[in-house]
C-alpha cells in the first residue's frame, strides 16, 4: 500500500467516492468540491470508522496529523473514538447548576405534585447553586462541599443533610451522563465533617385547652388563611394536603387524598366532621378554580399563609403543630384505641403481614373520634 497517495492537487481532480492515502486514511468525497476524512481502525477486534473533519476545510496535512494521533492513542490501549467524545464533553463543561436542573427534571415523576412545591430544589438553591452553581461538576469535591456546608453542618443539620443528598443524587445523574465525576464526594464530605451535634426540635404545637378559643378567634376572622387554618384544625391534615385540596376529592363527606398527596405515598381517607364539611360548601360558592384555598390569582395558597398569620397573632405555635395538639387530646380526653388515633393523622401502624389480612382503614372509627374533636374545637372554652 501507498503511503501519502494523495496530494492537495490530486484531490481536488478526483470525482465522487472513496479515495485511499495509505494506512487506513481516506477521502470520501460526495462531489468534485467537497468530502470528509475517515480513518479506518480496529478496535477490539471490531472494524470502526472515525472521521476526521470536512475536506476541504481540513487540508491533507491535518488529516494525516489527526491519523497518526488517533493510531497512536490506539497503540496505548485506548479507544481514539472515546478519548475523543469524553475531551469534547470536558471542553463543554456542565455546571452543577446545570447538572441539578437536568437531576431535577429526571427525578419529578418521583415527588409530589412534579416538585411544584419547590421543596427538592429548595435547600439547593438557597445553600449550594450561589456558591458553587457555575462551577463545572467534574470539578466538584468534598473540599469545595465541607467548605459550604459547614457553616450550617451544626446549625441547620437538616438543611445541611438534605442539600448534601441532593448533590450526591446530581452526581450519580451526571455519572450516567458519562462525566468524569467524584461519586464519593459526598461520604467524604460527611467524613470531613464529622456527626451533626443535632438535637431534635419539635414543630411547637398550641395546648389542646387552648385550641378551642383560638379556633373561636379565627371565626371572627376573614380571609383564605383563617379559613384554611380552621379546616386544617378540624381534618389534622397537613399544611400542604390543605394547600393543594382540590373540590374534586371531597366525595359523601369524606376527603379522598391519593397516592400522590400523601407523605407516606399511601392513600388516605379523611372523615369530615359537619363544620369541616360546611367550609368546603362554603368555598365552594365562591369557587374560582380547582383548588378550596387560592390566592387571589386562583393559583393554591402561599406555604407561608397561614404560619405568618399564626405568627402576626403573637402565637408561637405553627400549623403543623396542630396534629400534636389533636394527638395529645385525643390521648388524655379520650379512650380511643391507639390504632384509630394513628390512622387519624395518616400514620401506618399496622404490620406488612397484619394489612395483609386486616384491610380496613378503620373510617367508621376514625368519624367518631373526628366527629368529637369538631365538638371540642367549637365548643365555648
Amino acid at each position: 500500500m501507498n503511503y501519502n497517495a494523495l496530494s492537495e492537487l490530486k484531490a481536488r481532480s478526483l470525482g465522487a467516492g472513496k479515495h485511499s492515502d495509505g494506512q487506513g486514511l481516506w477521502l470520501v468525497k460526495r462531489n468534485k468540491t467537497c468530502g470528509k476524512w475517515v480513518l479506518r481502525l480496529t478496535v477490539s477486534g471490531r472494524r470502526r470508522e472515525m472521521g476526521l473533519g470536512p475536506w476541504p476545510d481540513v487540508a491533507i496535512a491535518d488529516a494525516r496529523r489527526r491519523a497518526r494521533e488517533a493510531r497512536q492513542t490506539l497503540r496505548d490501549g485506548e479507544d481514539p473514538i472515546v478519548q475523543r467524545v469524553k475531551a469534547r464533553s470536558t471542553r463543554n463543561h456542565l455546571t452543577l447548576e446545570q447538572a441539578i436542573a437536568g437531576c431535577f427534571e429526571a427525578r419529578k415523576a418521583e415527588l409530589k405534585r412534579n416538585g411544584d412545591a419547590g421543596r427538592w430544589m429548595s435547600p439547593l438553591k438557597t445553600h449550594i447553586i450561589p456558591r458553587l452553581g457555575k462551577i463545572p461538576i467534574e470539578e466538584i469535591d468534598q473540599h469545595l462541599l465541607r467548605e459550604t456546608l459547614e457553616p450550617l453542618w451544626h446549625k441547620k443539620p437538616n438543611a445541611a443533610q438534605k442539600a448534601l443528598q441532593r448533590v450526591n443524587l446530581t452526581l450519580n445523574f451526571a455519572a450516567a451522563l458519562g462525566l468524569e465525576v467524584d461519586l464519593q464526594a459526598a461520604t467524604k464530605t460527611r467524613a470531613l465533617l464529622g456527626k451533626q451535634r443535632h438535637i431534635v426540635q419539635h414543630i411547637p404545637s398550641m395546648p389542646y385547652t387552648e385550641a378551642p378559643a383560638f379556633y373561636q378567634r379565627l371565626r371572627t376572622k376573614s380571609g383564605v388563611g383563617p379559613l384554611a387554618l380552621r379546616f386544617l384544625m378540624l381534618t389534622v391534615a397537613r399544611t400542604s394536603e390543605v394547600r393543594f385540596a382540590e373540590f374534586t376529592e371531597f366525595q359523601e363527606g369524606v376527603w379522598h387524598l391519593g397516592p400522590q398527596r400523601t407523605k407516606s405515598g399511601r392513600s388516605h381517607r379523611i372523615p369530615l366532621s359537619e363544620e369541616a364539611i360546611g367550609i368546603v360548601e362554603t368555598v365552594r360558592t365562591e369557587k374560582r378554580g380547582p383548588y378550596l384555598f387560592t390566592s387571589y390569582r386562583g393559583k393554591p395558597m402561599s406555604d407561608m399563609a397561614m404560619s405568618v398569620f399564626m405568627k402576626r397573632e403573637g402565637h408561637i405555635a405553627r400549623p403543623h403543630g396542630f396534629r400534636a395538639t389533636f394527638r395529645t387530646w385525643a390521648e388524655e380526653q379520650t379512650d380511643t384505641p391507639y390504632e384509630v388515633k394513628e390512622s387519624a393523622l395518616g400514620h401506618q401502624v399496622d404490620s406488612d403481614v397484619v394489612r395483609t389480612y386486616q384491610r380496613s382503614d378503620r373510617l367508621k372509627k376514625r368519624q367518631m373520634l373526628m366527629v368529637a374533636w369538631a365538638g371540642f374545637l367549637c365548643s365555648e372554652r
